[in-house]
């Protein structure tokens, strides 16, 4: 199976659970990886490889599953089972920002049909990913003169007011304007403009950057 497929993720400490989530959701045609522990997902369950999301037990011997939810800052779509599925821990678990909370045992055909609705917003949060890195890979390109002429550009500086405000000639700017374009393959302001937002946007939603 291609690695870069979409991976369901399941975390549950029942060895039985596991394997029998595993089988069906194989079944259906998905890459699955188990662990048996939040811990063990932590050390080896890659996230930035491939659309992932996880099916995840709260009740779990280490870090407990709700704990291991809000540690994932919504990285990845988590669906919550549990065989302790009270409203409680539905509530507490669909304010951390779980896709959806589903009691064991689980039929079948319920948890395919949130699994499906998991990877497609999982395929989502991959492309938009995949699309601010390389958004980062252009900016880095840029020299320190040049990102300073595309945030005054982007700010609707004029390229007289540009080179006003730099203290250089307006033709200069006009050659670091072509260069940043170029660089930023940006076929016009306007895309330059939502390239830079974008680019702002993750800074400012990622607490951890």
């Amino acid at each position: 199976m291609n690695a870069s497929a979409p991976v369901v993720f399941i975390v549950d400490d029942d060895e039985h659970v596991r394997t029998a989530l595993a089988r069906l959701i194989r079944s259906a045609g998905h890459r699955v990886e188990t662990f048996a522990s939040a811990e063990a997902f932590i050390e080896d369950a890659d996230l930035e490889a491939s659309p992932a999301c996880l099916l995840l037990d709260l009740q779990l011997p280490d870090l407990s599953g709700l704990a291991l939810q809000r540690r994932l800052h919504e990285c990845v779509p988590v669906i919550v089972i549990s065989g302790h599925g009270d409203l409680d821990s539905a509530i507490d678990a669909m304010k951390a920002g779980a896709a959806d909370f589903l009691p064991k045992p689980v039929h079948d055909a319920v948890l395919l049909d949130v699994l499906e609705r998991a990877l497609e917003r999982a395929r989502r949060i991959f492309a938009a990913r995949a699309e601010l890195a390389d958004i980062h890979s252009r900016l880095n390109q840029l020299t320190p003169r040049e990102r300073e002429v595309m945030m005054l550009v982007v700010e609707g500086y004029l390229n007289k007011q540009v080179a006003s405000e730099l203290g250089a000639a307006e033709k200069t700017i006009k050659i670091h304007r072509a260069r940043v374009m170029e660089k930023m393959k940006a076929g016009s302001l306007a895309e330059l403009v939502r390239l830079a937002e974008k680019a702002r946007l993750a800074q400012s939603a990622d607490p951890g950057r």
